[in-house]
């Protein structure tokens, strides 16, 4: 319960905060509405009329919340104004750009730690290769991927490798590195080979950092599946919806997807975490 309390006091001066800004932002368009009417709006009448238009500058949190709940629990989840349905749509690209951005990187921290030429050739371009604008390299992608034939989930999917391997190269390479000189050299007291040195003592001595960075990847992975299905027009994905309020001036809509993906980062960073304290409880390491 302890642990419960600062987070509620933390919520609640947001949701006032973000009422109070909501207030202050849609206040000008109900004036406006008033003048053009030529009727005065009392306090109450101006703060109510900025918490219930349909077009607000900003939403309210019980507009996003009742929005929210009409298009997840109120539509069918095949239908095209399901937040489930774009989200399912979002997670496969998700997922599969998460799975070969974290097999590459797992693939080049391997290599990094045991070839001094991938050390020094290879990791200063992996750091080099974040410092470009995901927003400008992603609609590149897209363009000579589709030149190709190839569309779909794929593009999105590469995109999304392209953020999630970093972490977990950076992750993985510290994490093999993190044996201490004197276990490596009891195991080559005891003649280990380096495949034994690297299963039996490297490998799960990284695994509190692959799992730490695995939750940093996923996430990125999300924000780069959004940002991939941006500039392609996409008709389907929490990106879409993002992309179709915004062409109609639907503010609810879009804070509703931006909320949708930040509940849909938040399952799959839990859902990692889960994985992680079992794991490592079955090795025998505290969490």
């Amino acid at each position: 319960m302890r642990n419960i309390v600062p987070i509620l006091v933390v919520v609640a001066a947001i949701v006032v905060v973000w009422y109070g800004a909501a207030v202050k932002m849609n206040a000008q368009w109900a004036l406006d509405q008033a003048a053009r009417a030529e009727v005065e709006l009392s306090f109450g009448e101006l703060v109510t009329d900025t918490l219930s238009q349909e077009r607000p500058r900003l939403p309210a949190p019980h507009q996003v919340v009742a929005e929210l709940w009409d298009s997840t629990v109120g539509k069918s989840i095949t239908s095209k104004r399901s937040l489930v349905f774009h989200g399912w749509i979002t997670l496969s690209s998700t997922l599969l750009g998460f799975v070969f951005g974290t097999g590459l990187g797992i693939l080049l921290a391997i290599g990094i730690v045991h070839s001094r030429a991938m050390d020094m050739g290879v990791m200063p371009w992996a750091i080099a290769s974040q410092t470009i604008p995901i927003l400008a390299i992603a609609p590149m992608i897209i363009v000579v991927l589709n030149s190709l034939g190839v569309t779909g989930i794929i593009p999105k999917a590469i995109i999304s490798a392209y953020l999630s391997f970093f972490p977990v190269v950076v992750g993985m390479v510290k994490g093999l590195r993190s044996p201490a000189p004197m276990d490596l050299d009891l195991m080559h007291t005891y003649s280990a080979s380096r495949g034994q040195i690297f299963w039996k003592l490297r490998m799960p001595a990284s695994m509190p950092y692959l799992f730490a960075s695995l939750k940093v990847g996923i996430a990125a992975a999300l924000v780069g599946t959004i940002v991939g299905e941006l500039p392609t027009g996409a008709i389907r994905g929490l990106g879409a919806r993002m992309l179709s309020g915004s062409y109609y001036g639907q503010t609810v809509q879009i804070w509703s997807a931006l909320f949708a993906a930040a509940i849909l980062a938040a399952i799959l960073v839990g859902t990692i975490g889960i994985i992680q304290r079992r794991a490592l409880k079955r090795m025998g390491m505290a969490t």
